[in-house]
């Protein structure tokens, strides 16, 4: 199932598919820079304490890669 829209609600992150059903919830995490950094048809970027963490349309975490600060 395609990820279509993707859309951070307070500390969650709620995942979506073409005909509005909801596929999955991310926590957001609670930090200054944490949240939702973007999104594609397959998956989700969401930055947690210091990580880049990328989910699939299910929840999954695929990847986690540290954050970088300029």
């Amino acid at each position: 199932m395609a990820i279509a829209n993707v859309v951070q609600r307070g500390s969650f992150i709620y995942v979506y598919d073409d005909k509005g059903k909801q596929l999955c919830s991310i926590s957001a995490g609670h930090g200054p820079n944490d949240g939702l950094k973007g999104y594609t048809s397959s998956t989700v970027n969401v930055e947690r304490a210091g990580w880049i963490i990328t989910h699939n349309e299910k929840g999954d975490q695929l990847t986690r890669t540290p954050a970088r600060r300029n």
